[in-house]
């Protein structure tokens, strides 16, 4: 070591931990003192935090909020807490990624003094697929989110989840495409040439503590929309390319498609209050702008229509 350079002992402490545990103990907790303006607040909490969960397809990383209400005679709620219960639930295992949102939302609210929790995680889960004619096997990213709220009445827990994902998938421009028929007159069964766009569609399905499974909503989207994939040979990029041509769609059409799908899929089985909502995203080609559209309506809205 040079002479101007210290040694730092990380294991030394500045703090003898009977000082610390008088403080908490006897010290003040300003969390718990009155605020300036006594106002309530409905939601304080983390966002951006990265939480690792352990899946039967190993251990995944995921973003979440995670938020409580705030009593209008507290100052603040307390934030270690939250990362208390995120610490706690790491080396738990889960079946379903709904199941952690579930018991993670109950710890929180049970660690704080408000009524009200609401917790959103966001991510990536893996998804292995074939594609068409090649077999070949393409690891794509399947686009998941989950919403959980709690609301503590009289003592009882009411929770509610919401489970989506999101797919990349591909949408051929019907408008220049009978367009360029109208003008050439085409012969033959080849559908003729039009832009084709980039697009992403998102499935959500509120029903309560028992969300349906990813693949009953990837079902609702593989039957609606012309699914896209990384691994692609020449022969599947043919076949996906045709298909998307054949039959062309607006992004209000992949919203509609995907409703009627949602209705034939789940409407024997879930109530007909089941909220349901549907964004798709087309990332334009030949235009600067992109479009979006989107629909939220009722499982027993959309059997109606069917």
């Amino acid at each position: 070591m040079g002479r101007n350079q210290i040694r730092i002992d990380e294991t030394a402490l500045f703090i003898q931990e009977e000082m610390h545990e008088k403080v908490i103990t006897s010290g003040t907790d300003v969390p718990e003192q009155s605020p300036s303006f006594a106002i309530a607040l409905n939601e304080v909490g983390i966002t951006g935090k990265t939480v690792w969960v352990l899946l039967p397809e190993g251990r995944l990383p995921f973003e979440i909020s995670a938020t409580v209400d705030l009593p209008c005679h507290l100052r603040g709620i307390h934030m270690s807490r939250l990362e208390q219960v995120i610490s706690e639930l790491h080396d738990e295992p889960f079946d379903r990624l709904c199941d952690y949102v579930r018991m993670l939302t109950e710890k929180v609210i049970k660690r704080q003094q408000g009524q009200t929790g609401h917790i959103v995680l966001k991510g990536k889960r893996p998804l292995l697929r074939q594609s068409k004619i090649s077999r070949q096997l393409s690891v794509d990213p399947l686009l998941v989110q989950i919403e959980a709220h709690i609301k503590m009445t009289h003592g009882k827990k009411n929770i509610t989840i919401t489970t989506g994902i999101g797919v990349c998938h591909i949408t051929a421009c019907p408008c220049t495409q009978v367009y360029n028929r109208d003008v050439f007159s085409a012969q033959g069964d080849c559908p003729m040439p039009t832009h084709s766009q980039r697009s992403q569609t998102w499935l959500h399905i509120n029903c309560g503590e028992s969300p349906p499974a990813y693949d009953d909503l990837l079902l609702c989207l593989e039957n609606s929309l012309h699914l896209t994939q990384d691994l692609l040979k020449r022969p599947d990029e043919a076949e996906i390319v045709m298909k998307s041509h054949r039959h062309p769609q607006f992004a209000e059409d992949a919203v509609r498609e995907s409703a009627r799908s949602v209705g034939v899929q789940f409407g024997p089985h879930l109530p007909a209050d089941t909220v349901v909502t549907i964004e798709s995203l087309s990332l334009e080609s030949i235009h600067i702008h992109d479009v979006s559209c989107r629909l939220q309506t009722t499982l027993g809205e959309i059997c109606s229509l069917l």
